[in-house]
């Protein structure tokens, strides 16, 4: 991949974590809490929201050992549970909110590759499209993986049952370890489900 490439791919992914994020402050207000606008976190200022191993380090070592695709995080949100006006499925449909912010970007953008196909446009155009569709689905697959701080982990350990508080706590406990070692060892079996998701949106081959 050329530099240029990559950089392009780095400020798409950026954009589109900063959307996940500031999609979990706006569900969070309107469930009652503010602490992100108090945070002045509302906001699509990219600086506001940038954590230097998910939104840097870790796309830059992705995009130097050519893995097959590209994803990283923010610094979360803050929320406060306590002020939701309903705890359980508030802190659910906040955690949900980063994920679907991101498949509904994909679909748009899927949807104008689609519709756009018989019209003549720019080749810039179409990889354009593509890499925001890839990028961001990218987000919200690897986001529904249940490991902390991950949205998927809120989204479960919010279905679970108060008998499995012992696993929760283990999996926020090592948290790290756990994402890291995903990430080495089994990030590449998401390709496939991105590969399939990509083509279903676009109707292109990944």
């Amino acid at each position: 991949m050329q530099a240029t490439d990559a950089v392009f791919y780095i400020v798409i992914l950026v954009m589109s974590i900063v959307i996940h994020e500031v999609s979990h402050g706006f569900v969070a207000e309107y469930f009652g809490d503010k602490t992100a606008r108090y945070a002045g976190r509302l906001t699509l200022n990219p600086l506001k929201h940038l954590d230097l191993f998910g939104s840097v380090l870790l796309p830059v070592l992705l995009v130097i050992s050519n893995a097959p695709f590209l994803f990283g995080w923010a610094k979360p949100v803050p929320y406060n549970p306590d002020n939701l006006s309903n705890k359980k499925w508030g802190t659910i449909s906040v955690a949900a909110a980063g994920v679907l912010a991101n498949f509904s970007i994909a679909i748009l953008f899927g949807l104008i590759i689609r519709f756009t196909s018989s019209v003549v446009l720019p080749e810039g155009f179409y990889f354009i499209t593509s890499v925001i569709v890839m990028i961001n689905l990218a987000l919200g697959i690897f986001n529904l993986v249940p490991i902390p701080p991950l949205d998927g982990s809120k989204i479960l350990f919010s279905l679970l049952p108060d008998s499995f508080s012992k696993a929760v706590m283990f999996f926020e406990q090592y948290s790290l370890i756990l994402l890291l070692l995903f990430i080495v060892f089994f990030a590449e079996y998401l390709a496939p489900i991105l590969a399939f998701l990509f083509t279903l949106t676009t109707g292109l081959a990944f």
